[in-house]
């Protein structure tokens, strides 16, 4: 059972009750990321993510560390577009500890200079490993592709350029102007009691900032074509398609789509690409829904000399999946498998956590199990169809890395 509650402030919180777990899992979830940037900006969200552990005005950076290290605990925090988490998974009987020490960051976290100094030379070693996987960073240039000068386009990390301005002023200026009561969460979920809730409120329940929520601006889907040239053992290819708002009447039947398409093993990609004709190690698709809008994501990874074969058999992939359309057993298959990841993941604390922080910070509800299941299981054959012909047109971004930076051939005569 999920207990939510609203601060006098505007702070959420939401706990769920697991007695059947020794461990809590705390996480503090604040709805900004990359999308709130500026391009002078862009970077400082996974800058002040990092700069939570380095020190308090009552904890040096390796206090921090050490504090859930002698509990057995473990405390992390990650960076998206729309929203930043930190999070802590402890004993229970650890559990008052862990969030006094995640208050501790949030609130009093000091951004001294030399930390700062230090911890940017991270942040570049960071970029310059993220470089040399031209598999993930081929996903941001399709974000630029399809967003173009939006900020949903802008990468996570920043760049060293951005990152070499920030100073402690900037971090202390950004979080008092974005993590403000209305855009935070607290996430708690395992064997703890509800009056915790309390507890919480002690801490998050009181703090001002004195700034409003922002507004967002809805980004429009620019069909465009990057390609990156990069010595490279493989062509790394992106095909982006316009998708759906988080929380949209027809997102089962996406997620149902996406799973016969590339979400699994017997998916028609993962046959047609890989099990038919050998052309790739990895490939598959996604779906990321935002606040506002959405993109169903096609990857794969080939030979340079088998661009054109791996470009052509996506597209006739998606021609036989509109034309045909998906079949019963393909329907009955991925709802099976759908429910079935979802009760696995259930069985973590931390996976309920993230969930229910998630829930409350962009779709203020929590469904059930029951009720997820009877949304899996009333997507039909027809709704599923006639999303594949919606999204699945000639209007796509496309993002290639390649050591030639050449597009498919089909492609090009098109």
């Amino acid at each position: 059972m999920i207990k939510r509650y609203t601060c006098q402030n505007g702070v959420r919180i939401v706990l769920e009750n697991i007695p059947t777990v020794r461990s809590v899992a705390i996480g503090i979830w604040i709805g900004t990321g990359s999308r709130n940037e500026t391009p002078e900006l862009n970077g400082v969200s996974h800058f002040l993510e990092h700069m939570f552990f380095k020190g308090t005005k009552t904890r040096s950076a390796r206090e921090i560390a050490e504090s859930f290290d002698r509990i057995g605990g473990q405390v992390n925090a990650f960076t998206s577009k729309e929203y930043t988490c930190y999070y802590a998974k402890v004993l229970d009987e650890h559990a008052d500890h862990a969030l006094d020490v995640l208050a501790d960051m949030f609130f009093n976290s000091v951004f001294d200079e030399e930390e700062l100094k230090r911890e940017k030379n991270v942040v570049y070693e960071e970029i310059k490993m993220y470089e040399d996987t031209p598999d993930d960073i081929v996903h941001d240039l399709l974000s630029k592709a399809a967003y173009e000068s939006h900020p949903l386009g802008y990468p996570i990390l920043g760049t060293e350029k951005t990152l070499d301005t920030f100073t402690g002023d900037t971090l202390r200026q950004y979080m008092n102007e974005t993590y403000i009561p209305e855009n935070v969460v607290i996430s708690i979920a395992g064997n703890v009691e509800e009056s915790f809730i309390k507890k919480a409120e002690q801490y998050f329940g009181s703090y001002e900032t004195g700034h409003e929520p922002k507004t967002f601006v809805t980004p429009e889907f620019h069909p465009n074509k990057l390609a990156r040239k990069k010595e490279t053992e493989q062509a790394h290819l992106c095909l982006g398609f316009k998708g759906l708002k988080i929380g949209a009447d027809d997102v089962y039947s996406l997620i149902v789509l996406n799973n016969i398409l590339g979400g699994s093993m017997s998916s028609r990609l993962f046959q047609d690409v890989r099990e038919q004709r050998g052309l790739a190690y990895s490939v598959f698709s996604y779906h990321s829904a935002y606040r506002d809008t959405g993109m169903v994501t096609i990857y794969g990874g080939t030979g340079s000399n088998q661009l054109d074969m791996l470009y052509d058999t996506v597209q006739e992939t998606l021609y036989q999946l509109k034309d045909q359309g998906i079949t019963e057993k393909e329907l009955h298959n991925s709802k099976e498998q759908l429910k079935g990841n979802l009760m696995l993941s259930l069985e973590s604390t931390n996976s309920r956590m993230s969930r229910n922080g998630k829930n409350e910070l962009l779709l203020r509800q929590h469904r059930s199990l029951d009720e997820i299941i009877d949304l899996v299981n009333n997507v039909t054959k027809e709704s599923v169809d006639k999303l594949a012909r919606d999204i699945f047109t000639d209007t796509f971004a496309l993002s290639l890395i390649s050591p030639s930076g050449e597009m498919p051939k089909g492609l090009q005569t098109k």
